[in-house]
């Protein structure tokens, strides 16, 4: 038996955390021992859909037709909605009543975070909810000091000077504004945002803060995975300054990499990672300065090792066995024999 992954619309989504929780579900459940494909064959019993275009009606449609299952990835919320591109606040109560439309087409939904489930659960969604992680892949993102003096290089930083990296949209809601402004306030420390929106998509505030963006805050766009990575390893914080998320897959890849991490202080966090244990949690600009500048002095206590088991807990084979147990109670493959799942 297969698991169907649609991939419909995948290539609008390829370069955001939808995108790559796509490319995670495939590792992951190849990882353990399910196998996926990209198309509809005999064997495959259920379908994942992840996005919440319309392209996904035919497909569920003809999923009901055939009697298989589907799994709806609850990848947004009407929260993380708003305060995103162009328009976004006025259309947030009509994408709530999408996406609900939409979630409730499957047998099950599945959705990062037990925020975000609680959020998808309070819309009236009358179908069984799951939290469960993105993942991340803890074999390619990992502590690596060697990236470092590469990334100083790409990067053309002075001796001695400090990095603080972020990665996002570059919209209001990633906290694209308070970055720029941290910059501004630590002017000896070098900013780099690394991320990409269709500039036709960006509000003229967003793009007012970035032309207007200090000397020592650059943007180096969307990059792959290798430089990303570099990045983690070799910069000397991540500083996380979303308004709003269903679970922060770049969270999960930064405290992979073991990389010092401030976060605002928001609800998603919320049981998982915790201030001064795993992560450093800021909640106003004054904050974030302070914590920064006790991460980049040293006189704050490295939590690099807790965050790093924070990722752990959601590698790519942990969670692929907690969706193959989501699988078993909902009935999803009910002939699932396990199998060895190839190194």
């Amino acid at each position: 038996m297969r698991i169907y992954i649609y991939s419909g619309g995948e290539h609008l989504v390829a370069k955001s955390g939808v995108g790559q929780a796509i490319r995670h579900q495939r590792e992951m459940l190849r990882r353990a021992g399910v196998e996926t494909t990209d198309r509809w064959s005999g064997d495959a019993w259920a379908i994942h859909i992840n996005t919440v275009l319309p392209d996904i009606l035919p497909a569920v449609f003809w999923a009901r037709l055939t009697g298989r299952k589907v799994v709806c990835y609850g990848h947004s919320t009407m929260e993380d909605f708003r305060h995103s591109f162009r328009g976004s606040d006025a259309l947030a109560p009509l994408f709530r009543r999408w996406i609900t439309f939409c979630y409730g087409l499957g047998d099950v939904v599945l959705t990062p975070t037990e925020y975000s489930r609680h959020l998808l659960e309070s819309y009236g969604l009358k179908r069984p909810v799951y939290a469960i992680s993105n993942g991340v892949d803890t074999d390619f993102f990992a502590p690596n000091p060697a990236l470092r003096e590469a990334f100083r290089q790409r990067r053309g930083l002075r001796a001695g000077e400090k990095a603080v990296v972020s990665v996002g949209h570059t919209i209001a809601r990633k906290g694209l504004p308070e970055f720029a402004d941290l910059a501004r306030r630590m002017r000896s420390v070098r900013f780099i945002w690394y991320g990409w929106t269709d500039p036709r998509l960006v509000p003229a505030d967003i793009r007012q803060v970035m032309e207007t963006a200090p000397e020592n805050l650059d943007f180096p766009g969307y990059v792959d995975r290798e430089e990303l990575r570099e990045a983690y390893c070799g910069a000397d914080a991540f500083a996380f300054m979303s308004h709003e998320e269903t679970e922060g897959i770049v969270v999960l890849e930064a405290l992979a990499c073991g990389i010092p991490t401030v976060l605002r202080d928001i609800p998603v966090y919320d049981g998982w990672l915790e201030d001064g244990k795993n992560v450093y949690k800021a909640a106003d600009q004054e904050d974030f300065q302070r914590t920064l500048e006790g991460i980049l002095s040293g006189t704050l206590p490295d939590l690099t090792a807790a965050g790093r088991a924070v990722a752990e807990e959601r590698s790519l084979e942990a969670v692929g066995q907690r969706l193959r147990e989501i699988y078993r109670r909902e009935n999803i493959l009910p002939l699932l024999v396990p199998k060895r799942a190839r190194a």
